[in-house]
Parts: C-alpha cells; sequence; structure tokens
C-alpha cells in the first residue's frame, strides 16, 4: 500500500529556497518532518514544505538536521497522525521535543491499520538513521514514554483537562484562590492528566504568537488572545508524596521543553519553599501525610518547623495538605482515597472534606476511563469487592482477554513472570508486606533472601527509587512503596499471610504476619490507636494496588490456603482462549 522515502538534509538558510526549486511534494503535498540538533528535535506536517521551512528559520535557527518523510498515498488526516506518533516516540526515546503540547491527534481514519503498520516501517528506516536509539517495544515499556506529556489523551481525559485548565482560566482572572480535585481509580490516567495538564498551562504561558497556533491540535482555543497573559510568568510545581514516582517524573520533566526537574517537589519541599506557587498540581494526593513519627528525627524536626513558620504554631491537626494551600494559589489534587495505604496518609474525613469543598465550587472533576487494565472498566471495583467480601459473580471468562491467572505452585507462577518478561518486557514480582526485609542491611550478598515459598528464595526490591527498571529487578520482589504510580505488563502478586480468611469466613487481617513499621505504627502526636479493622482497610488498599498494576495480565499467588479456595472462582486458572 505505502511506499515512502525518507530525506535527509542539513537544514540551513537555503533549505526552503531549495526544496521550493524542486516543486511537486515539496511545495504542495503532505508531508511529516523532523528539525533536529544532537537530542533536541521539533516535529511538524505541512502542505508546503518550502514555506513551513522559511517560517522555521524566525523560530527554530537553531536546529541542524531536517528528516523529511514523503509518500504518495499520505493525506493530512495520515500525517497527522504519524506527527503524533514521532512526537510520542522521540519523547520517549529521551528526546528533548520542541513541540507545544496542543494535545496530541487520536483520530480514526480510512485504512488507519494498514497506515500504522506503514508508521513501524518509518520507525525503523529513522532508527537506521540515527533517531531512534530503542526499539517500539523497548520505548513503549520505559518510563519516558508512559509518563510522556506528549500523549494521546482518552476523550474522557481531554475533557477534563479542558474544563480544568479553563475553569483555572476563570479563577485566576477573579482573582480567586480555588482547589479543584480529580478523582479517578487505578489506570484512569492521573499522573499523565497531572503532567499533561502543567505542560500544557506552561505552553499557554510561553506562547508570544497565538496567530500561529494549529487549529487542528485538540487545546489550540486555550492558546488564543487574552489565554496566555493570565498565565504568564505564573509558578507552576507538581508535588509528588512518594519518592520512587518523584525521582521518575523529574526524569520526564529533564527532557521536555519548558519544564525542569526542579518543578516536580515532595511536599517537604513545599513547605520549605521560600516563595508561594500559583498552582500546585498534587498527584496522589492521598499519600499526603498528616502528623506523625516521620521516617527519621530530621523529618520530624522539619515537620515541626514547617507547621510553625506557615501556621505560627506547631498544632498537629495541621497536614501536608494544609502545606500545599498555604503555599499556593490553587490546587489541582489527583485523588483516589482507596489507594490510601498508610496510616500517616491525611485520614479519609480530610479527603472528604476537600472532595465538598471542589463540589461546592464546581471544581470537581471524574476520570472514568480504564487505560491501564485491558480487563475493562469494571476489574478495579471487582478486585476491591473480592477482597472486601462483598459478594460478586465468579469472573469465569468476563475480562477475556485479559490473562488473569491463580497460581498454587510460586515456583510456576515465578517462572510465567519470567517467561512473560521474555515476551513483553515489564513483567515483574510484587508483594504485599508480609515479611520482614532482612536483606536490607546488605543489599549486595547475592545469597540473602527474605521470602521463602514453595522452595522458591525471593529477596525484596534492592532499589527504593525506579525499582521496575533497576537491572536486578526481575529477580526480587517489588514492595507498595516501589510500584504505587506504575504500570507493568503483567504483574505476579503474592498476596501473604498478613491477609487470611478467619474462622468464620471472613476476609482479615493478620497483625503478626504484617512487618510495613510506618504501616501499623500508632499515631502517638495525635493519640489514635489503630485497630485490627484500620489496618485490614489499609491491607487490603495495598492488595488493591498490586492487583491493578498489570496492563495485559496479573498472576496471583495466595499464601493463606483457605484464601486460596474462597479467591479460587474469581481468578481464571487458565490462560484466556482467544477467539
Amino acid at each position: 500500500m505505502s511506499n515512502f522515502e525518507i530525506e535527509d538534509l542539513p537544514y540551513t538558510t537555503k533549505t526552503g529556497a531549495h526544496l521550493r526549486s524542486r516543486g511537486g511534494r515539496y511545495t504542495n503535498w503532505p508531508a511529516v518532518y523532523v528539525l533536529s540538533r544532537r537530542r533536541e528535535v521539533y516535529v511538524g506536517e505541512t502542505f508546503n514544505l518550502a514555506s513551513r521551512m522559511d517560517q522555521h528559520r524566525r523560530l527554530k535557527s537553531d536546529l541542524k538536521q531536517l528528516r523529511i518523510v514523503l509518500d504518495d498515498t499520505f493525506h493530512k488526516s495520515v500525517c497527522l497522525d504519524l506527527e503524533s506518533k514521532l512526537i510520542t516516540y522521540l519523547a520517549g526515546d529521551g528526546y528533548t521535543v520542541r513541540n507545544r503540547n496542543g494535545g496530541i491527534t487520536d483520530a480514526d481514519y480510512y485504512r488507519r491499520r494498514e497506515y500504522r503498520e506503514t508508521f513501524d516501517k518509518i520507525f525503523e528506516a529513522l532508527r537506521g538513521l540515527g533517531m531512534l536509539r530503542r526499539s517500539i517495544q523497548e520505548i513503549e515499556n520505559s518510563d519516558l514514554f508512559k509518563y510522556s506529556p506528549f500523549k494521546a489523551l482518552t476523550p474522557n481525559q481531554a475533557s477534563v483537562v479542558e474544563s480544568v485548565a479553563e475553569g483555572l482560566f476563570e479563577d485566576i482572572e477573579a482573582g480567586l484562590s480555588t482547589t479543584s480535585v480529580i478523582q479517578g481509580e487505578p489506570g484512569t490516567g492521573k499522573t499523565i492528566v497531572g503532567v499533561f495538564l502543567l505542560k500544557l498551562l506552561k505552553d499557554v504561558a510561553d506562547t508570544e504568537h497565538p496567530e500561529l497556533v494549529d487549529g487542528d491540535e485538540m487545546f489550540s482555543d486555550l492558546f488564543t488572545e487574552g489565554y496566555p497573559d493570565l498565565v504568564r510568568g505564573k509558578r507552576f510545581g507538581l508535588v509528588v508524596p512518594q519518592q520512587s514516582l518523584r525521582k521518575t517524573i523529574q526524569r520526564v520533566f529533564r527532557t521536555t521543553a519548558g519544564l525542569s526537574p526542579s518543578m516536580v517537589l515532595s511536599p517537604f519541599a513545599v513547605g520549605n519553599a521560600t516563595e508561594k506557587f500559583d498552582l500546585l498540581v498534587v498527584d496522589e494526593a492521598h499519600r499526603l501525610g498528616q502528623r506523625a513519627s516521620q521516617s527519621n528525627g530530621a523529618m520530624n524536626t522539619q515537620f515541626a518547623e514547617i507547621n510553625k513558620r506557615l501556621f505560627g504554631d506547631d498544632d498537629p491537626g495541621y497536614t501536608q495538605l494544609d502545606w500545599i494551600r498555604a503555599r499556593s494559589q490553587h490546587q489541582v489534587l489527583m485523588l483516589d482515597g482507596e489507594q490510601s495505604v498508610m496510616p500517616a496518609d491525611i485520614p479519609r474525613a480530610e479527603q472528604k472534606a476537600v472532595v465538598e469543598v471542589a463540589r461546592r465550587g464546581k471544581r470537581l472533576y471524574a476520570l472514568t476511563s480504564q487505560m491501564r487494565v485491558r480487563a475493562g472498566s469494571d476489574y478495579v471495583q471487582y478486585v476491591r469487592d473480592v477482597l472486601a467480601d462483598v459478594p460478586r459473580e465468579p469472573a469465569g471468562t468476563s475480562f477475556v482477554p485479559y490473562d488473569l491467572r491463580m497460581f498454587d505452585d510460586l515456583g510456576e507462577m515465578v517462572s510465567a513472570i519470567r517467561e512473560k518478561d521474555r515476551e513483553h518486557g515489564l513483567a515483574r514480582l510484587v508483594a504485599g508486606y508480609a515479611w520482614p526485609w532482612l536483606s536490607k542491611d546488605d543489599l549486595t550478598d547475592d545469597a540473602l533472601y527474605d521470602i521463602e515459598i514453595d522452595g522458591q528464595r525471593l529477596r525484596w526490591n534492592r532499589r527504593a527509587t525506579d525499582w521496575v527498571d533497576s537491572p536486578t529487578s526481575l529477580e526480587e520482589v517489588g514492595s507498595i512503596h516501589t510500584i504505587q504510580g506504575y504500570d507493568l505488563n503483567y504483574a505476579g502478586v503474592i498476596i501473604g499471610p498478613d491477609l487470611r480468611l478467619d474462622a468464620s469466613g471472613r476476609v482479615t487481617m493478620d497483625r503478626a504476619n504484617y512487618f510495613d513499621k510506618k504501616g501499623q505504627e500508632n499515631n502517638r502526636q495525635l493519640g489514635i490507636v489503630y485497630t485490627d479493622e484500620d489496618l485490614l482497610r489499609f491491607i487490603r488498599n495495598v492488595y488493591g494496588v498490586l492487583l491493578t498494576r498489570g496492563i495485559i495480565g496479573t498472576y496471583v499467588y495466595v499464601c493463606d490456603p483457605a484464601l486460596r479456595e474462597r479467591l479460587r472462582p474469581y481468578l481464571s486458572t487458565a490462560p484466556p482462549q482467544l477467539t
């Protein structure tokens, strides 16, 4: 069907004239092009390459190389699609993409599937020219790709981004201080929406020529006259409570034009900031902390000092959410209360209160499209109900083609996960915190292990940050603290002896087999003693997160025999049969 060609030319002041002299497809035919210099790129599409190259000399004169993708069968829809794909994959390959983020096109068109096959060949040809360093699968499995702001949004995600941005513009113009809340279950793309929103607002703020904005872009209306003035010079930040995910997002911001790793903050960094922020987007806001024993004494001291600095006294009722509100004019909170996994997380009452404030202010938004788990939108609630003793129909074939399986032998599950990693990459073992971390004191000794089941000896993750992509991760088991917020292709979940079935047939927790010290620690500062029922809620939430990491499939091994039999009807025991 397609017979593409790629031209590789130097980009100079004479490029436009050179293309004009050649006429034909260089002045009146749809084409896609890539301008580059070292590891920086700009991707575009046009009907008139010669004129577009002249326009770019005024704004992108530092770029040195031009690659043109031409094909006799190309039309506007194909070019928009290819442009979007190239932006996404180049960003995922570590390039600093100089494009504005006006919304990646993902429209359907005639024979799109066939053109997408051609795109794969184009990517390989560009790889042969040295542009792409990794294969498509490697790029798609990378964090730079997964968290890039250059992603095609679902209609639901795009609607939320547009509504939040428009609401923010209204509030800035009115001089208000507001809190917006975006609610969404695991896999609905809360982190992606947060990153996308910040890049979009930063690009709007940096727009100097609204008249040059491409009207085909999804959010082109936000770049029109007036909007850039509202956000120009504003101070933005993204707050990520979990250390591991924070480091990952900082890497994404490092390779994204207009963004900086310094914009990705811990709650403590916000509390210690000397200048107020105009906008803070808070990812996983349910993981913000209340006053409780911190991981070290210095952080306990910091918590008190920040409270005194911001509020004049160290009232133990102040939380990190109070810091966020005190240090920013506007806040956008990404929230899912059922992903709170620690007693030190902000309490449910405060989460409900902030949701109610957003609802009254008409600043409450819902993400509903399931983007991670290919089992469909019902899967997340299904898992939560099964763990919570809520009667449900057994899974049967309802989640086909999702690969949901229970294993009776851990060795078989370990082998299956390693096989899936060879096929797809990003297959990992994860578990509840039901074993002590004995190997923590000597991370270099390969003979040490923490978990022993069915003759399998396994150890916890060596790394606390970027564990999923670490070289030894396939041989290790990740905990909730290393995996929350991340995607896997396949997750092998070990439900440990911290969750079991009691004599009355209820799912319950076993405190003696729960080894997360901070996960069960009473709150002396607030005088709170956590009951077994309190801890059961957190442990259920932990497993709810672990069981919703896998994009293609989830494999499960249950340690408690009685619980295993209870869950067996709800988990497929054979690979999905595709028809």
